[in-house]
């Protein structure tokens, strides 16, 4: 496969490969400027792709070579502002060292894309996928889109950059997929025309907004705030920029999903897919690769006449709240399928962002928290059929429910 700048490609071809290695082709079809990578498992072989890509010639970037995560984000920050495209990789401890200049990405309105590789969190110490780490950092202020498949990877890898370059969002964006199970997950994908990508992302536009010129200096990011002139308000201002910018996210999105679909005959939900919700009379809400077992188990469970559907969480970050709203007054019971935990709430994260959803459709509904998949555990349609049982069988009492941890007796 080549990426080089005079590929001459006149239709889409198919490719047998890892979830990482799609990632790494995505993210040539985007044509970055400049790659910053640390390797850290599960994510180690995206960057050894595009590494690979870089020396061979078929990717036209520079490598960026660096001591760490911190490293990494700092020097790409340099180049986004200097109008350069950017990507890098990272997930679990990674993530944790590149702290600091992470959450300093989004308010500098910067439109990178980095690949979040998720893995869980130590300690006990663990190597293996889980969601804890996109979970810890859903509040950095970056969007979080999360794959289901191999080929949802690397479309929405390359959909990742005219989302965060696109005028009215200008933020960083994260495309999230799990650690073994996507990461490593081989299969088909089909891959796009360069001249297509190119066309369909046009020119990058990365620092029409605050750019590093020689012939035009100026300060970047200063000190801004405390209690007195104009700090308090310039500071609302800022934080209420970036808030606007999340929520036009909502609506690029759906509008850049739409046009993959028209222009690539390839269409995956942009915010929340329901499946088979209709005449349902109580759902599973679940998010990322587990979302395949799921449907198998709600094929199963729709077969033996339960009247059970299933919604799926493309987009988290922002939260889609009047998407998700919609979908849950359809049913009468919710069972929440986590890949993480939320350690304030005893429960899983997504589990409490639905319900902060359901308080929006005005009708209080049984909900449950399922806890499965932590640490690289699978979680299986047998896992899924136990979780569609115990939804069907909620009841309304008022009271919290203990959450069920799908792997505990494996």
């Amino acid at each position: 496969m080549s990426f080089a700048a005079d590929d001459s490609r006149a239709a889409q071809h198919s490719a047998v490969c890892e979830g990482n290695e799609a990632a790494a082709i995505g993210v040539a079809l985007a044509r970055p400027d400049v790659v910053a990578v640390y390797p850290i498992t599960p994510q180690s072989s995206l960057v050894e792709h595009l590494s690979q890509m870089i020396a061979d010639g078929r990717l036209n970037a520079d490598l960026l070579n660096v001591e760490g995560e911190h490293a990494v984000m700092c020097g790409l920050q340099g180049v986004a502002l200097a109008g350069g495209r950017t990507f890098t990789a990272t997930c679990g401890p990674g993530i944790a060292f590149m702290f600091e200049p992470y959450v300093r990405t989004p308010g500098l309105r910067l439109p990178m894309v980095a690949s979040l590789v998720t893995r869980d969190l130590l300690s006990p110490q663990c190597v293996w996928g889980g969601q804890q780490d996109a979970m810890v950092v859903r509040e950095a202020g970056w969007i979080q889109m999360y794959c289901e498949t191999v080929q949802e990877i690397l479309d929405t890898t390359v959909m990742a950059y005219k989302i965060a370059e696109h005028r009215d969002v200008m933020l960083p964006v994260n495309v999230c997929h799990d650690g073994n199970y996507l990461s490593f997950g081989v299969t088909r994908v089909e891959i796009p025309d360069q001249r297509d990508v190119d066309d369909f992302l046009g020119p990058a536009a990365i620092n029409w907004h605050v750019a590093l010129d020689p012939s035009r200096p100026m300060g970047v990011d200063p000190l801004t705030g405390g209690a007195g002139g104009v700090g308090p308000s310039s500071f609302v201002r800022y934080r209420k920029g970036q808030c606007r910018g999340m929520q036009n996210a909502l609506r690029v999105i759906r509008e850049t999903h739409a046009a993959w679909g028209e222009r690539f005959g390839r269409y995956h939900a942009p915010l929340i897919e329901e499946y088979r919700l209709d005449h349902a009379d109580y759902a599973l809400v679940t998010i990322g690769s587990m979302t395949g077992a799921a449907k198998d188990a709600v094929d199963t469970a729709r077969a033996a006449g339960e009247a059970v559907g299933l919604i799926k969480i493309k987009t988290f970050r922002p939260f889609p709240l009047e998407a998700m709203a919609a979908a849950l007054a359809k049913v009468q019971r919710v069972g929440v399928v986590d890949r993480s935990v939320s350690f304030g709430w005893n429960s899983g994260p997504v589990y409490q962002e639905t319900l902060g959803a359901l308080h929006h459709t005005g009708r209080p509904i049984p909900a449950i928290s399922f806890i499965g998949g932590l640490a690289g555990a699978d979680i299986t349609a047998e896992h899924f059929a136990r979780a569609i049982t115990i939804t069907r069988e909620l009841s309304w009492d008022g009271r919290p429910r203990e959450p069920v941890w799908l792997n505990e007796n494996d």
